[in-house]
């Protein structure tokens, strides 16, 4: 036991900020705009995929707590090789992701203050360095922010809700799939992004005072907040504001209650559930390439040696993101591609980390069935992704190609005095997560 981990509100709250995140700012009006009314199918099929999800996730954090997360799921359940790719994918997309997930929160500090796609990069920078410097004085500071951050968000967004629901008419409720029933897949299809999270709190799992105990009761109260907000941000937005719903729904919504001052208040909200979201996956993050870096999957010196905090990967992966930044401003694009293909990544963590489920969790538990139930929802899932699953497998491959490099190295080495061959430098981590 960690007395000084993450407590069940602090990593409920991590939770909630890499669950929620971005997407409640802009996805409801997305999904509603592709679907109509038939976009709250959407939203509840994808609550209900998220329960065995979060279930079967939570279930390989207590049992197997360590910060390479779904990487040491696979390397328990399968193969080191698979590990490294799956590790090489997820690292690489939380960097390249990070761009989008600020992106939002910078587009709305933009239009508040009436700046240009400058000043909304420049926000979205500002974002990424902000949360590395949360990130560099240790968990126990970053799921302190994180849980004032996430209280914040819950009050205004449940305040956004029932500003708007005296507006509802059940009249925008029809015609309920205008664009037909097909468009409902599509609408989940773009959801995947609202609902990407749940793999992240595997890598915290080690963070825990308690792991054992507490990452259930974390994941299945961060759930129950994140059914209830969802659920009332999609049908107000559908009920409330219809066909007249704009990019950025929230702000309508408030407007609805308070009148147009109420709009720059949407900023802060955006701002919030950025740094939030970006927060919960630097420090998972940080700590699977720690992790990796100690199994000899990733370059040895991000390895942290001694503090505990993950500094160097940390750093990694906010080079990353500002380095994909650049390129964005550069050469001037939008980050629906990056976006999509953090999606698509999303949706192959979920399969390998319910494949591996079901090979490590006792068969016939209820968390074993969670697993099973959560490799359907994962395969539907990575069906709906398609052809944006080639960013991840291009990730995956490098990742391959760096294992079977370092194996085949080692396989080289000449014996050791006596006929002993040398070990891999790295530490080895057993099943329990602790360091040989």
């Amino acid at each position: 036991m960690k007395n000084d981990g993450l407590s069940v509100p602090q990593g409920a709250a991590l939770t909630l900020g890499a669950v929620l995140g971005t997407g409640v700012i802009s996805l409801p009006a997305l999904a509603a705009n592709e679907a109509g009314p038939a976009s709250l199918v959407a939203w509840v099929a994808l609550i209900a995929l998220s329960v065995p999800l979060a279930a079967t996730f939570a279930a390989l954090g207590a049992r197997h707590p360590d910060g390479g997360g779904v990487a040491t799921y696979a390397r328990l359940a399968f193969n080191q090789h698979i590990a490294t790719m799956v590790g090489w994918a997820f690292y690489l997309t939380i960097g390249v992701g990070a761009p989008v997930a600020a992106g939002f929160g910078g587009a709305y500090v933009a239009d508040a203050f009436g700046g240009g796609r400058g000043m909304s990069l420049a926000a979205t920078a500002g974002i990424i360095v902000l949360v590395t410097a949360m990130n560099w004085f240790g968990i126990k500071v970053s799921g302190g922010v994180q849980l004032g951050i996430a209280g914040a968000i819950a009050v205004l967004l449940a305040v956004a809700v029932l500003v708007a629901l005296p507006h509802a008419e059940l009249g925008r409720l029809t015609p309920f799939a205008p664009h037909g029933w097909g468009s409902v897949g599509t609408a989940a299809a773009m959801l995947v992004w609202a609902f990407a999270g749940w793999e992240i709190l595997s890598s915290l799992s080690a963070e825990y005072r308690d792991p054992a105990r507490d990452i259930r009761r974390a994941t299945f109260l961060a759930l129950g907040i994140v059914t209830v907000l969802y659920l009332g941000i999609a049908f107000a937005t559908v009920a409330s504001l219809g066909s007249t719903s704009g990019a950025a729904p929230l702000a309508d919504l408030l407007v609805l209650g308070f009148g147009e001052p109420a709009r720059p208040v949407t900023a802060v909200v955006a701002v919030l559930l950025t740094i939030g979201a970006i927060n919960a996956y630097f420090a998972g993050g940080s700590r699977l390439g720690a992790a990796l870096a100690r199994e000899g999957a990733l370059p040895r010196f991000l390895a942290e040696p001694g503090s505990g905090i993950p500094r160097r990967s940390l750093l990694a992966i906010s080079a990353i993101a500002l380095g994909s930044l650049a390129v964005i401003w550069i050469a001037g694009t939008s980050t629906d591609a990056l976006l999509l293909m953090a999606s698509g990544t999303f949706s192959l963590l979920y399969v390998v980390g319910a494949a591996a489920a079901l090979r490590l969790l006792p068969r016939g538990t209820m968390s074993w069935w969670a697993a099973v139930c959560s490799m359907v929802a994962a395969l539907i899932l990575l069906g709906l992704t398609g052809a944006h699953l080639l960013g991840p497998v291009l990730c995956g491959g490098a990742g391959l190609a760096w294992s079977l490099v370092r194996s085949g190295r080692d396989r080289s080495r000449p014996a050791r005095e006596g006929g002993q061959e040398l070990e891999p430098a790295g530490q080895a981590l057993c099943p329990d997560g602790s360091v040989a």
